[in-house]
């Protein structure tokens, strides 16, 4: 059995195969990072539906198609990779399903990874960005608790703040968090059940795409 920095290395360099092919393809590709119950599928499916751009999607989950069909049902493109007792996606698992997704060009891809907020920031993807979904339910202090997770982030999109007035979640401390790990991170503020904030985040996509 491979050690861990040999498997690493491996990873890495099937990584850079897939970023050098979605670049030449012209797609975007982002790494959808979140523990389980953060709302990054219920953001990825108001994407698809609203935000104008050309959306596919690689949904990882250890068991179940569940929400690749709610992916599928707001529209777009869809390949579910089940890790069984993995608990992150690799880039050989990427490189398949990409093999079968064969995003179009000028698309935005989303890599909708396993949830857990450890293992997915070990493994380049071959992704064009990382972007760490953060739900209020969890705790202001999640960035100190798991730095090496917000320290790899572009964005960090802070969701379901419609639940602000019943929860004891102090935003401005968590933003705080947020850049003493990773000085001058962008942290957007987003409802993706209400739709607040959704604007913001349909932008930053956009400056990444075009």
């Amino acid at each position: 059995m491979a050690r861990e920095p040999d498997a690493l290395a491996e990873n890495d360099v099937l990584a850079e195969e897939n970023r050098a092919w979605l670049r030449y393809q012209g797609v975007l590709a982002v790494n959808l990072m979140s523990s389980p119950g953060s709302g990054k599928t219920t953001l990825l499916e108001r994407t698809a539906r609203e935000s104008g751009l050309p959306v596919t999607a690689i949904e990882g989950d250890q068991e179940t198609l569940l929400d690749a069909e709610r992916i599928k049902a707001a529209g777009a493109p869809v390949v579910q990779i089940n890790t069984g007792t993995g608990c992150h996606l690799d880039a050989a698992m990427v490189d398949r399903a990409l093999r079968t997704l064969e995003p179009e060009r000028g698309s935005v891809l989303f890599i909708e990874n396993v949830g857990n907020l450890v293992c997915p920031a070990l493994f380049d993807l071959g992704e064009s960005c990382r972007v760490v979904v953060l739900s209020v339910t969890e705790g202001q202090d999640e960035p100190l608790k798991y730095p090496r997770m917000f320290a790899a982030a572009d964005l960090v999109v802070l969701n379901k703040i419609d639940l602000l007035p019943y929860l004891d979640f102090d935003v401005e401390l968590f933003d705080e968090n947020a850049r003493k790990i990773n000085p001058g991170v962008e942290v957007l503020r987003v409802s993706a059940t209400r739709g607040t904030g959704l604007a913001d985040w349909f932008g930053w996509l956009r400056e990444r795409a075009g």
